[in-house]
């Protein structure tokens, strides 16, 4: 393959060169354990509190609010199942019908061991049902909710603060998972939005696979989740990953950058002509609330033919893109998320997400507009759903 165009930025990034850069002596020459006592284990703890305030400056939060782990999933599991037994087994888990499933799989745990569960629908557009994630609020007895701040299919970008601030009103712990959001969103904001914890991966924002957070807010009841060692203040026991938690201070201080310098709303621009060019196409449509989504995602289906054989056809001419979660790509049903939104049958299997980054170029759009049609005529002759 002579060249690659990435559209799957939603599944995972590329690590950045200055990313890179930075983590590099930490596999080699500075090498110590983090939590040694010795000066050359120490000179390297504080390389870990230098990449900790950068990730709070991020977050704008407190740097003892952060808490490192492996991954988003780590951190969604952890504010689950530590919330739920610091809280007790009356816990009322609130969250969505369209959540990663790193937090659909562990509420349908709890849910099997006796915990209640409410998942709030959404609307054709993707948006959440303010009325009956309200209802759900005021039931009676201790509740944890979790929402994701942005869909990793759709783009589409849930009203956080307002969800944060009504949850707080009923008493109730919020947790957010923010991995599709950090990096992209100016709000994302802990000092402006209430949640008492945060979720997201280093390697959505062009830091290592292998690097997460969890925010925390003081005084919020959670349980550590791994146990044996006292790293992370005794909140997550593990030797500290040195050089991926670098790499993740560096990724921060470029993804804020970009928001500020409008990077974010080049990427934008470079969306909305992809968009605009595939809709040309007929018996095409965008899933999702065109108004409220993420600046570089794209759901987009092609009626009447099969979204694994448009991948197949993109894949040939060196197109990545996905047809959703790259955590659900093993399996052949159709998206949760778009069945919660009520796709019609002959879209719902013909969905495929382009997720752009820095990285993607007017020229990369302008390859998968020259391609994308022909695939469309190839399939639709072939197609058993009777619209050629």
């Amino acid at each position: 393959m002579d060249k690659v165009y990435y559209f799957d930025n939603n599944a995972t990034t590329r690590c950045a060169p200055e990313v890179v850069e930075a983590m590099l002596p930490f596999f080699s020459e500075r090498y110590g354990n983090a939590s040694s006592m010795h000066a050359f284990g120490g000179a390297v703890a504080a390389d870990v509190k230098a990449a900790r305030a950068k990730v709070a400056a991020f977050l704008r939060c407190e740097p003892d609010e952060v808490v490192f782990t492996s991954c988003g999933s780590e951190s969604d599991n952890n504010a689950l199942f530590g919330t739920v037994e610091a809280l007790g087994p009356d816990t009322t888990v609130i969250t969505s019908a369209v959540e990663h499933p790193a937090v659909l799989e562990p509420c349908r745990w709890l849910e099997n061991n006796r915990i209640r569960v409410a998942r709030i629908g959404v609307d054709k557009l993707g948006a959440l049902d303010m009325d009956a994630y309200r209802a759900a609020l005021s039931r009676p007895g201790p509740k944890l909710v979790s929402l994701m701040w942005a869909n990793n299919e759709t783009g589409v970008v849930f009203p956080i603060k307002t969800c944060a601030e009504l949850a707080k009103a009923a008493g109730a712990v919020f947790h957010t998972d923010a991995t599709q959001a950090a990096g992209k969103l100016a709000e994302v904001d802990m000092s402006d939005v209430p949640a008492d914890m945060l979720s997201f991966s280093g390697h959505k924002i062009h830091a290592p696979k292998g690097i997460g957070v969890l925010y925390v807010r003081r005084g919020t009841p959670v349980r550590p989740f791994l146990l044996g060692g006292h790293q992370e203040k005794g909140r997550r026991a593990g030797t500290e990953n040195v050089p991926y938690i670098v790499g993740l201070g560096r990724a921060v201080e470029l993804a804020r950058e970009e928001i500020d310098n409008g990077e974010v709303a080049r990427v934008a621009r470079l969306r909305d002509r992809l968009q605009e060019g595939l809709l040309r196409i007929p018996d095409t449509v965008v899933n999702g609330d065109p108004a409220h989504r993420l600046p570089n995602t794209l759901n987009i289906s092609f009626e009447y033919i099969e979204g694994e054989a448009i991948l197949f056809h993109l894949s040939d001419a060196g197109i990545c893109a996905s047809s959703g979660s790259a955590c659900t790509s093993g399996s052949l049903d159709a998206s949760h998320v778009l069945r919660a939104m009520d796709v019609p049958f002959t879209a719902l299997h013909g969905s495929i997400r382009f997720s752009l980054s820095r990285y993607n170029a007017d020229a990369d759009v302008d390859h998968v507009l020259a391609t994308m049609p022909g695939i469309a005529k190839t399939l639709r002759e072939l197609s058993p759903y009777g619209r050629k």
